[in-house]
């Protein structure tokens, strides 16, 4: 029966590795675009490495981008922007200035019907003009303009901008008009000299922003984007010649045409099978990959499927943008997934990931072994220059780096191809400068992640070992002695990992907490007890064996009830192994000889220690309590401990399941041993001098 379990967990684990990269690859295979690639691979400035290649078919030469933008450049230069023309302004004023003009006539008991008739003229003449609130060349869109179109409901009239007013301009024209009357027609000058012009001016012009746009988008549709055909069975280049310019931009155009053709020949059933197998392979070399480096993470559900997904989401995320013309490839935060691929798991897993993420998007990105190229190099940058992410300016530091490997290698390819550093498009850094910048996304996405797949980064480990924590902070109040063996259990295994390669931000952690079972009986464990006083002593030793052993449990139960990430309950769950409470088993053989002790009674729960950090807290937790009851703390006496304590470890084997190493084991020892002798202060015995030989013979 049990051999039918073992078999059926062993096909239900299959299965579920089946199914998860089964799912992976269908997705990625819905995401990945379905038009047949262009086959050849070429480089401006390299020479055409395949068969002479002849023009399968009639195709239309692109222009390039610049040549695209020169002449979108020369068209917007010939639009005239358009004002809009308010009549309603000039019909009120001319009004007013009429109603002004009878009421100063009314008073001064005289009438001149052709002096009125002319001032109203000038200033109606002005407003069918036009006048514009501020001066032309404060208009960016009259820049380098001679004229501008006037457009009064559906009817459009051209104007020289030199004879557009200004308010000012207009208050002037007026003005010096009624001074020029009154001078002519002394008599009058009172009269016409009471008027203020300044009450008759007003702009009514105003730039039309919605008309303007739209003749300019019809100029920009209008544009041409091709130069040229080339005809069927024209020959386009010949094997080793140079791709030059013109030849680099006819196999663009022959790429762009192939690509897109929907003609008789072409099976889509082969497409498919192809994109699919290509998927199918890579999904292959990543789950080899997991299976001989990282088999922990093909054993968690959790951690897998947040590595597929993640994957998945930055192939799409990187598609999506570039499927949107006014928007770059190079926008995309690549170098995002392998630092977050970093941040939980490892840089090996981090590049790995990276690659098979990067030839998946590479093979529909444009310029194919210019992206690869570029998302590699910045991403393997980014997880060297990102080894540890606790402090805020390693991201920042990161994002730099990134950028001025962007920068570097995108010139360094531009010199290749066009020999110049003047030919080279700085527009494309602006997409990099972005795309780095975006990188500080990352600490909101760890944060998220963490919440949803339930994983702890560095951050969070630091932000746990601060004393200040509730937990710890009980642990300190209610069993101060406790707290004390903790600190000084986290700087000896923080000192340890350091030297055999691990998490110190996880161990320290994980060493803070591992004893916080014992604060619901602190008075039980030796180090918070008051002199003289055991509780022990007043009870048989099952029962004190149960106590003691019942703060791994009460610890779990506390750090599930405070949230407290699951890597940390390891360390909680596992220091003691499955070892015996020694002492206690020890006394209740010695009491009762003839009865058979049930030894399952003093044996702690377990589990045993999977990860290096957790089982160096284990080593560490027994050696550090056994060297204080020690009566005589010497070099031997220490070196003795420590063997002796290791050594039993690994008889018991409680080290099978953790993936130390001898040469492992070998530094603990010698790093315990130097460290206790520090911490007690043990002071090396010199030898004795020797007597000197003639004094012996005296």
């Amino acid at each position: 029966m049990s051999k039918f379990f073992t078999n059926l967990k062993k096909y239900t684990q299959t299965f579920y590795w089946v199914f998860t990269f089964l799912v992976t690859a269908v997705l990625l295979f819905l995401i990945m675009p379905g038009e047949q690639k262009f086959k050849y691979e070429y480089q401006k400035g390299f020479p055409w490495n395949h068969e002479n290649l002849i023009a399968p078919f009639d195709f239309a030469i692109q222009k390039t981008t610049s040549e695209m933008e020169l002449e979108k450049e020369e068209f917007l230069g010939s639009v005239i922007p358009y004002f809009t023309f308010d009549t309603t302004f000039a019909a009120a004023k001319i009004n007013q200035l009429k109603t002004d003009l009878q009421a100063l006539a009314d008073s001064s008991k005289t009438t001149n019907l052709e002096l009125l008739a002319e001032v109203e003229n000038e200033l109606h003449n002005i407003y069918s003009i036009g006048i514009l609130p501020r001066t032309a060349d404060t208009y960016n869109e009259l820049s380098g303009k001679t004229e501008l179109k006037k457009r009064s409901g559906n009817v459009v009239t051209k104007i020289q901008i030199e004879k557009i007013y200004t308010e000012k301009t207009a208050y002037n024209a007026f003005n010096n008009k009624i001074r020029e009357l009154a001078q002519e027609q002394p008599g009058k000058a009172g009269f016409l000299l009471n008027l203020q012009p300044e009450k008759y001016i007003v702009s009514n012009l105003d730039y039309d922003a919605n008309t303007t746009q739209k003749e300019l988008e019809e100029i920009t549709r209008n544009i041409s984007s091709t130069r040229g055909m080339v005809q069927t069975g024209e020959r386009i280049i010949l094997q080793g010649e140079i791709v030059n310019d013109e030849k680099f931009q006819v196999l663009e155009s022959l790429k762009v045409s192939y690509e897109s053709e929907k003609g008789e020949g072409i099976n889509r059933y082969m497409i498919s099978i192809g994109k699919g197998t290509l998927i199918v392979v890579f999904m292959v070399l990543l789950f080899t990959f997991l299976y001989i480096y990282r088999f922990d993470i093909l054993n968690q559900f959790r951690k897998l499927s947040f590595l597929l997904l993640f994957l998945v989401s930055v192939v799409f995320l990187t598609l999506f943008i570039n499927s949107f013309p006014n928007l770059h490839i190079y926008m995309v935060p690549f170098a995002i997934f392998p630092i977050v691929v970093r941040t939980f798991f490892d840089s090996r897993t981090a590049i790995f990931t990276l690659l098979i993420a990067t030839i998946l998007t590479g093979f529909y990105a444009p310029n194919n072994y210019e992206f690869v190229l570029l998302q590699v190099t910045a991403g393997v940058v980014a997880v060297f220059s990102l080894n540890k992410m606790h402090r805020r300016g390693h991201l920042i530091m990161a994002a730099i780096w990134v950028l001025l490997t962007y920068s570097l290698v995108y010139v360094s390819l531009q010199l290749i191809y066009e020999g110049s550093f003047l030919s080279i498009n700085y527009k494309t850094m602006r997409w990099f400068a972005l795309g780095s910048v975006l990188i500080l996304l990352v600490y909101p996405l760890v944060f998220i992640f963490e919440k949803i797949f339930g994983f702890v980064s560095d951050v969070t480990l630091i932000e746990l070992s601060d004393t200040n924590q509730p937990v710890l902070r009980k642990l300190a109040e209610e069993a101060p002695g406790t707290f004390q063996h903790s600190m000084q259990i986290a700087n000896l295994a923080e000192e340890i990992i350091l030297k055999i390669g691990g998490n110190p931000f996880l161990v320290r952690a994980g060493s803070l907490y591992h004893d916080i079972g014992k604060i619901a009986r602190p008075e039980f464990f030796i180090e918070n007890q008051a002199m003289g006083i055991n509780p022990h002593d007043k009870m048989n030793h099952l029962k004190s064996a149960e106590i003691i052993i019942d703060h791994v449990i009460n610890g779990v139960k506390m750090a599930r009830r405070y949230k407290l990430p699951e890597a940390l309950i390891e360390f909680i769950a596992t220091h003691h192994g499955t070892t015996k409470a020694q002492y206690f088993y020890l006394k209740h053989q010695e009491d009762n000889p003839k009865e058979k002790v049930d030894e399952n009674s003093f044996i702690y729960p377990g589990p045993l220690p999977h990860t290096k950090e957790a089982t160096v807290v284990m080593i560490i937790d027994g050696i550090e309590a056994a060297s204080r009851s020690l009566k005589e703390k010497t070099m031997e006496n220490l070196k003795e401990l420590i063997n002796k304590m290791i050594d039993q470890k690994i008889r018991d084997r409680q080290l099978e399941q953790s993936d130390l190493t001898f040469r492992d084991i070998t530094i603990i020892k010698e790093t315990l041993l130097n460290k206790l002798i520090n911490i007690y202060h043990v002071r090396i015995e010199y030898p004795k001098e020797k007597e000197n030989q003639s004094t012996k013979q005296d």
